[in-house]
């Protein structure tokens, strides 16, 4: 005679095949909107508003987003020059500041600090407006500069944060050793601090670079023609015959792949930064 089932084993494999369901649903709700815009990108259209997947695809909507009136290489040429601006700006600043908080001891520096990290919870809507009439005064609209200026007020706040959990988690007494030999602050940061901080430093200047990839609500309203980047180039696909959908997701491509490319080139120092943080 067979041995009547373990209910308690029953429910454990009832809830470990319900996790696994649970768990590809969830990558099939990511995945799959990822992989509509990969198939939009290629199709005529005519074939945009079916679901098909076997047609044939189709080169036309790259050419034509690069081409006038789009000009998408232009949109493409300042989101670079932003981005790689703001982090080669945010980047040394935040190192400097976070060793400051780090290894300073002055009158308000934890109240400072702490204004800093809560800088990052303030609405974007609230302070555009300051800044659309600082920068207009300045006679800044509508350039580069402008919204580099803007993305440091967003992305400091964060990498300073970062950095420094990082540089408090270096010794005290290999700065002083360093010291007593001679060497100056500058090169105890530049030799010491920064190789053992490099994880969240890597870790600061992705998130720096892909928050100002993709901000859009300051570049729509301090930029116009001059200085548009690929966020607002989207918007500008909205046009009298609807939304042009086979474009916006070629666009999109544009938009989403360097970030999937450099998500891969720096996997490994990501993981080793968080890793390192869950360990302090």
């Amino acid at each position: 005679m067979s041995k009547p089932c373990n209910p308690g084993v029953m429910t454990s494999r009832l809830a470990r095949i319900g996790g696994l369901i649970g768990v590809y649903a969830i990558i099939g709700c990511i995945l799959l909107p990822i992989l509509w815009i990969v198939l939009t990108s290629f199709k005529t259209p005519r074939d945009v508003y079916t679901l098909q997947l076997w047609f044939t695809p189709t080169w036309d909507n790259f050419r034509t987003v690069f081409a006038a009136p789009w000009h998408l290489g232009d949109k493409l040429a300042n989101s670079l020059w932003v981005a790689l601006g703001t982090v080669l700006v945010a980047i040394p600043l935040a190192v400097a500041a976070a060793y400051a908080f780090s290894r300073f001891r002055f009158p308000g520096r934890q109240a400072l600090f702490v204004g800093i990290v809560a800088s990052q919870f303030i609405p974007a809507a609230i302070v555009v407006l300051p800044y659309f009439l600082m920068f207009k005064q300045l006679g800044l609209l509508d350039t580069r500069s402008a919204l580099v200026i803007v993305n440091l007020s967003i992305v400091l706040p964060y990498s300073i944060w970062m950095i420094k959990g990082f540089i408090d988690a270096v010794p005290v007494d290999i700065e002083e050793s360093a010291m007593i030999d001679g060497a100056s602050l500058g090169r105890i940061i530049a030799t010491i601090v920064v190789p053992t901080a490099l994880p969240g430093i890597i870790t600061s200047a992705v998130f720096s670079f892909t928050l100002t990839w993709n901000e859009f609500i300051f570049a729509l309203i301090t930029s116009k023609q001059n200085a548009v980047t690929l966020p607002i180039a989207l918007v500008a696909l909205r046009t009298e015959r609807g939304d042009l959908w086979e474009l916006m997701a070629a666009a999109g491509m544009i938009i989403a792949l360097p970030m999937f490319l450099l998500s891969m080139t720096v996997q490994k120092q990501f993981i080793k930064s968080l890793t390192q943080g869950s360990v302090r």
